[in-house]
């Protein structure tokens, strides 16, 4: 299986997993607040290469591949995700630059479950602005969940990606894993590119 083979693996299960979100959020469940950038302005969120194939082909046809990996290969420390835009003022408010793209991590904030190990019950993954804004919303939707109410888990949308390739799914900070797909995909579009050159 080559890369590009890989990458539409990738947005299939993203499609499945957004018609699942999609539903959670239909049937009532807590959403992120709009123009909020919290999670989003932390250099340290954990992603692997292959959620972000999707985004590196994006830039790639876009012309805008290189440009990005040599701006995410300059950075002296990590910083927040590349495709990320916060408002000047504030770097916690803002929004996603391609949202179309956006990783594996960022699908399932705020709209999947992981099993609590202490009590064996699903908690909500979500982040503290939403605990603390809407603490009764918060404990009536994680009653729900461990009531039946359907939610994806996680773990399995991991699982599933590792499936795809478990060399890729190796966990980075995100601007590490964007730069190690867009250098995936540049090399794989160069040799792809010199063997039609050679075709000819």
């Amino acid at each position: 299986m080559n890369l590009q083979q890989k990458s539409k693996l990738v947005e299939e299960l993203f499609r499945e997993l957004e018609e699942e979100t999609s539903e959670f959020y239909r049937q009532g469940g807590l959403s992120c607040l709009a123009g909020c950038g919290f999670c989003c302005a932390n250099p340290k969120i954990p992603a692997t290469p292959l959620e972000f194939l999707p985004l590196a082909f994006d830039l790639y046809d876009k012309g805008l591949a290189e440009e990005f990996a040599n701006q995410l290969a300059l950075e002296e420390k990590p910083g927040n995700c590349i495709i990320y835009r916060a408002q000047a003022d504030d770097e916690k408010k803002g929004f996603c630059g391609s949202y179309k793209h956006r990783g594996l991590i960022c699908r399932l904030f705020g709209a999947s479950s992981r099993k609590n190990s202490k009590t064996g019950n699903k908690d909500l993954i979500t982040c503290k602005i939403l605990k603390e804004k809407f603490p009764q919303e918060f404990k009536e939707t994680t009653e729900r969940i461990n009531s039946g109410f359907p939610i994806p888990v996680s773990i399995a949308w991991y699982t599933q990606l590792h499936d795809i390739d478990e060399y890729l799914t190796t966990q980075y900070p995100i601007n590490q894993a964007i730069l190690m797909a867009l250098e995936l995909v540049l090399r794989y579009k160069f040799y792809q590119e010199g063997e039609v050159v050679e075709q000819l």
